[in-house]
């Protein structure tokens, strides 16, 4: 009894220092991302690094300009949520509730092994079939554009949209699908009026994913998007080169003096980039609270 009890408080204390090593390396990543980016705003203002429309970081005077880019990585972003969280809820319906169950045995596994594919080889696709079938089929200068980031980008988020979907739809009881067949309901009004809102949950906190994603993408977006530090027009833009704050990182990271202004500026791009995902992970532990399903 007492060397279970021992066991057990041993498994307590690694399982604590397990997440208390991870807050640790959280706290640690913030000092170290957060100190060297606020040292850019001892020679210019928060103001006019957030609203200036150049990135100029080598010019005379200088520019550091987070408009064109923070505009661009969002222009990619919710042109690869609206192509992707609708065919991947779609597909997660199909391969959960429609699809014979061999063919979902087959499909389930493929969308996972997509969800391992290497970021650099969806790029290297995107840059050798998809930017010249854009540019052939819109005949535009370049298919380099934030309309191909946005597709590359949403197929690399399908994955994810589609695995966690699938899960959450499945865990609704089979006893709540069968009283709502049972009331008179046909397979598809069960599905929309039942089985999506019990597991919407799970479904938002897959697409919060999918955008997390999409939006901390680097070498895709980097290879397919044109690297112009623009601001994009609207709808315009979706069809010229923009630059993405995560392509701007690691474009000029490996170039730039240390210690510089430069320098500093993409640590506060990089400070932009971690505040964005933690609001995105605030709303979306705020929407999995908000339509948790209760028995």
């Amino acid at each position: 009894m007492f060397n279970r009890y021992k066991k057990e408080k041993g498994i307590e204390s690694l399982l604590f220092l397990s997440g208390a090593v991870a807050v640790v390396a959280l706290f640690l990543l913030c000092i170290f991302l957060f100190s060297d980016g606020i040292l850019l705003f001892q020679h210019i203002s928060v103001i006019s690094f957030l609203t200036d429309t150049k990135w100029f970081p080598t010019s005379e005077p200088v520019h550091f300009g987070l408009l064109p880019l923070l505009l661009g990585s969002i222009i990619v972003t919710v042109g690869a949520v609206i192509f992707s969280v609708p065919l991947g809820i779609a597909a997660a319906i199909y391969i959960s509730e429609l699809a014979d169950p061999k063919i979902a045995g087959i499909l389930k596994p493929i969308t996972e092994i997509l969800a391992g594919i290497p970021s650099v080889v969806y790029g290297f696709f995107g840059l050798v079939v998809l930017v010249p079938t854009i540019q052939k089929t819109l005949g535009i200068p370049t298919g380099q554009t934030a309309l191909t980031g946005s597709i590359m980008l949403g197929i690399m988020a399908l994955p994810t949209i589609i695995s966690i979907s699938e899960d959450a739809i499945n865990s609704v009881p089979r006893s709540i699908k069968e009283g709502s067949l049972a009331l008179g309901s046909t397979r598809w009004q069960t599905i929309y009026k039942v089985t999506i809102p019990a597991a919407l949950s799970g479904i938002s906190a897959a697409v919060m994913l999918g955008i997390g994603r999409a939006i901390g993408e680097t070498m895709t977006v980097m290879m397919v998007t044109g690297n112009s530090a623009i601001i994009p027009g609207f709808p315009s833009g979706l069809f010229a080169p923009v630059r993405t704050m995560t392509a701007t990182i690691a474009l000029e990271m490996g170039e730039v003096p240390q210690g510089s202004d430069h320098f500093h500026a993409l640590f506060a791009i990089g400070s932009v980039l971690f505040i964005t995902t933690f609001i995105i992970n605030i709303v979306a532990n705020y929407i999995k609270r908000r339509y948790r399903f209760e028995l």
